[in-house]
């Protein structure tokens, strides 16, 4: 050691390494924050995918069911189909694994579809006997039609039950310019088809055939696009955890090659 320091200096040494040393738990607090951070994203909740249909087509659309417990497995789903809007048809896909049972309901006012009158429609759709285990999700198909013309969205209100009795309601509207609700309801948004949806053939039975085709075989790319993006956020966030940690260890060598 350089003897010729004066002595002001070596004794200040050591309070600098103990203030570094102070430092770097700060250092690892911030990682962890942002840890926290860039993973609450992760936690989503129960969703609609796609997002959005054509007005007055048909859908094939997934539920898509989080697990966000550590400690229980989802082992029920309940989604309510709009009232306002009933459905002349809601047909689920089967899920491996998985009961489900349709539930139809008498309508107040008959609505028409392909020239015929209904007098009732499904008002809810109940998956059971399966289990979506801590950490997994899992999407449940459906193909809903003829979306109406004469409306914006569709509100699907759902109940996510677990094996420890907890249940989870998503049945919190989305109100406009307001903050995203705790608990939000699932939404499907409803847009003006464009020409080329708007063409094709003139029999309805046939047109919603070539269209549920079409859509269940996006059903495995969604997946893959889902798992994608999860890696990309855990490296994403591996990635900031370890240069968070070298800036900290950065700071403290200077500090000791500067005494």
């Amino acid at each position: 050691m350089d003897n010729t320091l004066p002595n002001n200096s070596r004794a200040a040494a050591p309070s600098r390494r103990r203030t570094v040393l102070r430092r770097l738990p700060v250092v690892g607090g911030a990682a962890a924050g942002a840890v926290l951070l860039l993973a609450g994203p992760a936690f989503a909740h129960v969703s609609i995918q796609p997002g959005q249909a054509a007005k007055g087509d048909y859908a094939t659309v997934n539920f898509k069911v989080p697990n966000e417990q550590d400690d229980a497995s989802t082992v029920k789903l309940e989604v309510d189909l709009p009232t306002d809007h009933p459905l002349a048809s809601a047909m689920p896909q089967p899920v491996p694994g998985w009961d489900v049972k349709v539930t139809k309901t008498k309508l107040d006012k008959p609505i028409e579809a392909h020239g015929e009158k209904l007098t009732e429609a499904v008002t809810k759709i109940t998956w059971t006997g399966g289990k979506i285990e801590p950490g997994q999700f899992q999407q449940f198909p459906v193909s809903l039609g003829a979306l109406p013309e004469d409306a914006d969205q569709l509100v699907f209100k759902a109940l996510q039950t677990y094996d420890n009795k907890d249940v989870v309601r998503w049945i919190e509207p989305q109100k406009e310019g307001a903050p995203e609700p705790e608990n939000p309801a699932p939404v499907l948004k409803l847009v003006d088809a464009g020409a080329a949806e708007q063409g094709g053939g003139t029999d309805p039975a046939a047109a919603k055939d070539a269209k549920d085709g079409a859509d269940a075989g996006t059903s495995s790319t969604t997946s893959a696009a889902d798992s994608t993006d999860n890696t990309a956020r855990v490296l994403g966030v591996i990635g900031i955890v370890v240069g968070v940690i070298g800036v900290g260890f950065g700071v403290f060598a200077g500090r000791r090659r500067t005494t």
